[in-house]
Formats: structure tokens, sequence, C-alpha cells
């Protein structure tokens, strides 16, 4: 652990892990104890009133230290890469000039990659682009898929061609450049990017498998008993379905299909499980592949954790 008393202003502390693993708490003791303001890195605590499904720290805990990008836009207001790379530069820059430590939070991976390595190009799209590939949209990821194949025959090899957000993109890159998937990733890799003279110190929150399954399923069932359904409900009159990431995040979509009728009451909670469980895999084959040198840290078995645990 870096000496209190002798910081290095170009240290990012970053904190990780599945989603109820824990981070939460340990992220606030270890800011408290090593006077850090915390960063947050997933992509829902964006926006406001969505509280309940996405476990947000409380107005109590982040009255205990002070928490930057939560509650910063409306739920039907799509927040981009873009933005939050900019308001990070921003933030990071001024919580270093009042003498804390930088610490980052969260568990959505292209949030958290912003911080250690290029993940935005500088490619323009053209309206009629947007236009062409919304059409593409419309009639479903197959149609997407198939003339993103035509372009690109290699697409598959680096990109997930199930996950309909990064299909748009390399669409609308590929017909914007006339460049291969491939081509647009090693270009962008190559370029600077905010924090590269940063040292970052990254720890990676475990769990046994078992143990985390029945962590999530304790989760659901608090939420559900706080009200999510409700939170949901009114959510959609704040328009959340003008936000289509946000609209289709796991805790949001199974509630939205259960007060459309789509979904019985019955199966509302195993969905949501099973749905977070499904994600929970995703997010560990993302950090082993992404965070390679990432410190482990299996919280499995273990008592309350030392704050100077987390990074040594």
């Amino acid at each position: 652990m870096t000496n209190r008393k002798n910081r290095n202003i170009s240290e990012l502390f970053i904190l990780t892990g599945p989603t109820a693993v824990g981070k939460t708490e340990l992220a606030l003791r270890w800011a408290e104890e090593f006077d850090a303001e915390i960063v947050s890195s997933d992509s829902l605590l964006f926006y406001r009133g969505m509280d309940i499904g996405t476990a947000k720290p409380s107005v109590s805990e982040r009255n205990r230290v002070r928490h930057h990008l939560i509650d910063v836009a409306e739920p039907g207001e799509s927040w981009s890469i873009h933005r939050y790379l900019e308001e990070s530069v921003r933030i990071v820059d001024e919580i270093l000039a009042r003498g804390k430590r930088v610490l980052v939070t969260g568990g959505s991976g292209f949030y958290l990659k912003s911080f250690l390595a290029p993940v935005v190009d500088p490619v323009e799209i053209p309206e009629e682009i947007e236009e062409r590939v919304q059409r593409l949209e419309k009639e479903g990821l197959d149609t997407m898929v198939r003339e993103l194949l035509r372009l690109d025959r290699s697409a598959g090899e680096s990109l997930d061609l199930q996950n309909p957000r990064r299909v748009v993109r390399a669409l609308e890159r590929c017909f914007a450049t006339g460049k291969s998937v491939q081509e647009l990733r090693k270009e962008m890799e190559e370029q600077p990017f905010p924090f590269e003279d940063f040292k970052t110190h990254v720890t990676l929150l475990l769990r046994e498998p078992e143990e985390l399954q029945e962590r999530i399923a304790q989760r659901v069932d608090k939420m559900l008993a706080a009200g999510l359904v409700e939170e949901v409900r009114s959510l959609l009159g704040r328009g959340l379905l003008k936000n289509r990431s946000a609209a289709s995040a796991i805790g949001y979509r199974e509630p939205i299909r259960f007060l459309s009728g789509e979904l019985s009451e019955a199966d509302l909670r195993e969905k949501i499980i099973r749905n977070t469980n499904r994600l929970v895999k995703k997010q560990r084959t993302w950090f082993r592949h992404q965070l390679p040198g990432a410190r482990e840290l299996n919280l499995s078995g273990r008592g309350e954790i030392d704050p100077a645990e987390l990074f040594v």
C-alpha cells in the first residue's frame, strides 16, 4: 500500500468484481480509511430513480464517502461512453486537486476499461449511416449480423455477434470507414487515452459460485420486498423505455415484462435470479480476459476484511 502521507497523484485504485460479490461496503471502508472519493463505473447508477434494481449505494452510504457519477441523468436519457470518459477525466482531476485518492468501483466492463485502455475511437458516423443502421436494427439482430458479415467475413472472430449494441456499433463504423472490425479495433488500441500515464492498482473480488448464487437470491428477495416492481412502474412513467440500454438491464427488463403481462408473478423472482447468474458468468469471462493482471481476492470463508488488504 502506498504510504498515506506520500501520495502519488498519478494513481488510480480500481475495485471490481461480479454482481453481489460485496463491492459497496468494502469500497466505502477503504475510501474512509485511505481518504479517497469514489467514482462509479456502474452504467446503471447514472440514472435517477433506478435505485432498488441496481442496489445503488444509499444516501447514508454516500454521506460516508463522496461519490461521483451517480444520479447524473434521467432514466430516459441515454449516456454514452464518450460522455462518461469526459466526466471521469474532469472528476479525477478535481479529486486529485483536493489531495485525495481516487477509488473507481463497479462492474460494468466497458466503463471500467476506460480507465485502463482506449475504448473510444475518433470515427464520426454520418447521419445517413445512423439512419441506415437504425433501419437494419428494426429488422432484428439476425439481419444486422448478416449485413455485418457481408461487410467483414471475419467479424465474428473478434466481436460478440449476440450483443446487439456491439453489432450496431460495428456496423456503423464499418459502413463509415470501409475497414474491418479487427482493423478498427487495432487502430483504437494504438491511440492514446486519458489515464495512460497513471499507475493503476486493480483488485478483483471473487466468491465461490455457490456462495455467490445464494447472495444473488437473497439480494433479489430484498429488492422485491423493497418495492422493485413499483420502482419500475414509476420509471416507465419517466421515460425508461426510451433508454434501451437501461430498460433491457437485468432487474428492470423482468419487471417490465411482468407489468406488461408477459411474465407471471410466480416467474418474476426466478427469472431475475437466473438472468443475474448468467450475467455473473459473463462477467467472470470478461474479467479473466480483460483484467489479466488484476489482484484476485476471494472473500469466501473470510471474516471481516481489513481495508488495507484490498491493495497491497
